[in-house]
């Protein structure tokens, strides 16, 4: 869509205004926020963030506290993030053809309306874990069609040469979410339990949808397909199959969350069997939002720190340095520790996922944004779930949560050694 005269001009003065005569850096979060658009989602969606990470930390916490098993915890998780692995590709598809912003507003509403009754059904006296888990289930599948949209209609909010800043202040607003969100969600589970928090987040999807309806930005895709059928939804996998640098981000991205990020999922396993850290406490929020903090803090240093620097070099030394981290996470027997170094594992692992996502979406076509996007999401958002729930079982039956997490320690360093894009993207620019 292209912005009329006068919205260009409205969004200059207003630049001029945020701005003022202070020199900026092409490509880094300053530059990104810039932007009318961008800030008007970016702030949408932070706020609903928060509610999101809320629901999160308790949702384990209150899920292992129903059921006291490790094998529910894996359960709840991938329901709740599951259906991302299933049915991303079908949210690419609808996001790359049909209205986006139509599209995006009615995937919030929906999540809205089951989050409330997620917080309905936690009133109860004797809350059945089968519909609980059908309820996260519900929910997982909306946010499942909606988010690959958000992440192709974000390249469209900045001029490309201000995306890696965009794409950092993303990572930035979905881990500081994780700081402030779990902060306040312990404090309130300990107060008043689970469903004022369930009830909270369900408000805060509304600042997502007036963030989505207020802003300005492209909501057709206009991409010509001639698949159908099955074929259409499986036309992502063939673009990346075409593309060597794609593939080898994708094989990176697949494997690092289905064998190093189990312990995500099993966070709350950690804080009860390792740190001795009651669930419905402060210090489980606090463990958990010092993890987010040194997530967020990685995301922002790609964005500034490092803004001029190659993101794909970055991959190498941020897996040794999550392996290391990792391992000492998981050998750690007493809960004061834990907090820094918790919030240094979240720096690497953030270092990480922000490079590979910035070398990503930097070499999209906007065409094929939502398809492949939707690849993306599968892989960050739905196998994480797939190793959880495998890991759940691990540890139910054979292994400790320690050795689970020290094995995605290991995986990391293979990565670290097999993983190496920079290569790809060097040939790619001489060959362009």
């Amino acid at each position: 869509m292209v912005q009329s005269q006068d919205d260009s001009g409205l969004e200059q003065a207003e630049d001029a205004l945020v701005d003022g005569d202070v020199a900026y850096q092409r490509g880094t979060a300053q530059a990104a926020l810039r932007h009318r658009n961008f800030r008007i989602v970016y702030l949408g969606t932070f706020s609903s963030n928060i509610g999101t990470w809320m629901q999160n930390v308790v949702l384990g916490a209150y899920a292992l506290k129903l059921s006291g098993s490790t094998e529910y915890l894996g359960v709840i998780f991938f329901c709740q993030l599951g259906p991302l692995l299933f049915l991303s590709p079908v949210g690419g598809l609808l996001a790359d053809i049909v209205d986006r912003r139509r599209l995006l507003v009615a995937a919030q509403f929906v999540q809205m309306a089951l989050s409330f009754g997620l917080a309905a059904l936690a009133l109860t006296d004797d809350p059945s874990l089968v519909t609980l888990a059908v309820v996260v289930t519900a929910i997982g599948i909306a946010n499942a069609i909606g988010a690959p949209g958000l992440s192709a209609i974000l390249p469209t909010l900045v001029p490309r040469e201000d995306l890696q800043g965009a794409v950092a202040l993303q990572s930035v607003q979905m881990n500081l979410s994780r700081v402030i969100g779990p902060a306040i969600g312990g404090v309130l589970y300990a107060a008043f339990d689970a469903a004022p928090v369930f009830a909270f987040n369900a408000a805060t999807y509304g600042f997502a949808i007036v963030g989505l309806v207020w802003a300005t930005y492209p909501r057709h895709a206009n991409a010509v397909l001639e698949e159908r059928g099955f074929r259409r939804l499986l036309s992502g996998a063939r673009i990346v199959n075409r593309d060597p640098l794609l593939k080898h981000l994708l094989i990176t991205l697949f494997t690092f969350s289905l064998f190093s990020l189990t312990f995500v999922g099993l966070f709350p396993e950690i804080a009860a069997a390792n740190l001795d850290v009651e669930l419905k406490s402060v210090e489980y929020g606090f463990l958990y939002a010092c993890f987010g903090f040194g997530a967020a803090l990685g995301a922002i240093t790609v964005g500034t720190v490092f803004a001029k620097r190659s993101k794909a070099r970055l991959l190498r030394p941020g897996f040794i340095a999550f392996a290391v981290l990792l391992t000492a996470f998981a050998l750690l027997r007493s809960v004061l520790p834990a907090y820094p170094v918790a919030a240094v594992l979240g720096y690497a692992y953030f270092i990480v996922i922000t490079s590979l996502s910035t070398v990503l979406q930097e070499h999209l076509e906007e065409s094929q944004r939502g398809r492949v996007m939707a690849l993306w999401i599968m892989g960050f958002g739905g196998t994480v779930p797939l190793g959880v729930l495998l890991g759940g079982w691990l540890t139910e039956h054979f292994f400790s949560i320690t050795a689970l997490v020290i094995g995605g320690a290991v995986w990391a360093l293979v990565l670290a050694t097999w993983s190496n894009p920079e290569q790809l993207v060097s040939k790619g620019a001489v060959d362009g």
